[in-house]
């Protein structure tokens, strides 16, 4: 395995198809795509990342699905779980029950907090100590700054910051971020993907290239 050296001895310098755990890690009920890389300390439960997503260390997904081509930094965290701030008491003595000998759990608050996923399209980048809350939707391209707290869904290629998060301006143009997502490049497969990394290092180029001004796709350009 081959490292970075500028990031220390732990940053991994080549991934495989095969997700790369950095451990210790805690994974229950989640999937991983190809090409991902989870650091230590992070949590998944009950939530998915897709293909060549990352998650730097102490990030915490709960019932949160994060897309293909995802970043996000360390100690953020997505779909935190909340309580039943209704009940007498917040504590959760009152549905982990069990746990301190006081009769059985109550299912129904991990069934509620399971119908506010968070969702997250692809090619975005969560910033580090970013909070993303339950029931969130979060579009393609889109970027949250580093210690964000996102109550609102956030529109397709826009840049948040702040408490709560708030948008500060666009990361494209409307025409340039629609054409960017009519190629759903994060959809090509690795080859492609290998032969077409050139274009990605301009916009200029990859708009030319697989974004027309129509707004069609043109599959079969050459980077």
């Amino acid at each position: 395995m081959t490292y970075y050296e500028d990031y220390g001895p732990d940053r991994t310098r080549t991934l495989g198809p095969e997700p790369t755990l950095h451990e210790p890690v805690s994974i229950t009920e989640s999937e991983l795509g190809a090409w991902t890389e989870v650091r230590g300390h992070a949590r998944l439960h009950e939530s998915e990342i897709g293909d060549y997503t990352y998650l730097m260390e102490r990030v915490q997904l709960d019932y949160a699905t994060v897309g293909k081509f995802g970043n996000v930094a360390a100690d953020a965290r997505l779909g935190p779980t909340n309580h039943p701030i209704d009940r007498p008491s917040a504590h959760h003595f009152t549905y982990r029950t069990a746990m301190y000998d006081l009769g059985e759990d109550d299912d129904s608050v991990f069934e509620w907090r399971a119908d506010q996923p968070v969702e997250v399209g692809h090619d975005v980048w969560i910033g580090h100590g970013a909070i993303v809350l339950p029931g969130v939707t979060i579009g393609n391209g889109a970027v949250v700054g580093a210690g964000a707290v996102v109550a609102d869904d956030v529109d397709p290629y826009t840049v948040v910051a702040g408490v709560p998060a708030e948008p500060i301006r666009r990361r494209f143009s409307t025409d340039v971020a629609e054409r960017i997502e009519a190629t759903e490049w994060w959809h090509w497969d690795h080859e492609t993907l290998a032969e077409r990394v050139g274009a990605f290092r301009d916009i200029e180029r990859f708009l030319a290239a697989f974004a027309p001004e129509d707004g069609r796709q043109r599959g079969q350009t050459d980077a």
